[in-house]
């Protein structure tokens, strides 16, 4: 009987190790990889994928359509609580098979192995990944090529209040400065 319960208890164990295993793969950030979608994931996979969460589609007009200012599809992803996970975009509009093109990280237990994610400050992105800084009027976008992403940081972070363009060290950025945005490109 003792040996049952030993047995039990194990098995147990092992099945809930498992499934947090499996939880904390959900909110991965890797190369190509963000939880569950791949480069390989197309867009008609994600309700496969999410099937317990909500979909919004955000579709484009087109090359046909009146709306110039939307130029992309988007596929907005929501959890049951109504928290905004992700902003996914197709490489090619208004086509469901068509694989994804960028994945704009919202929630914060998306992480990579080193911890990054939409709560680090820039001393933690910077400590660990070979950072390319480049200015634009409003901020600062940090390029990520080790996952091929990108991280922006808004110029009132770095205490510059202009909207020019001029170049920015990484020197010139505070350690705690905040994310703005997180983005993984599949392209």
């Amino acid at each position: 009987m003792n040996k049952k319960n030993s047995l039990s208890i194990l098995v147990i164990a092992l099945s809930l190790l498992i499934t947090s295993c499996n939880k904390s793969n959900d909110f991965k950030i890797e190369k190509g990889k963000v939880g569950k979608i791949t480069e390989t994931t197309k867009i008609t996979d994600l309700q496969n994928l999410f099937k317990n969460d909500s979909i919004v589609k955000n579709l484009s007009e087109g090359a046909l359509g009146d709306n110039y200012f939307q130029d992309d599809d988007e596929y907005l992803i929501f959890e049951k609580g109504g928290n905004l996970l992700l902003t996914i975009i197709p490489k090619e509009q208004l086509d469901s098979t068509s694989t994804i093109k960028s994945i704009e990280i919202h929630d914060i237990r998306y992480k990579t192995k080193n911890g990054i994610s939409l709560n680090s400050n820039f001393s933690e992105i910077n400590a660990n990944n070979i950072l390319r800084p480049e200015s634009t009027l409003q901020s600062v976008t940090l390029f990520l090529d080790e996952l091929n992403a990108t991280i922006t940081i808004d110029k009132d972070e770095l205490g510059i209040k202009d909207f020019i363009t001029q170049k920015i060290s990484l020197e010139q950025i505070p350690d705690l400065a905040k994310i703005k945005s997180f983005i993984i490109w599949f392209i």
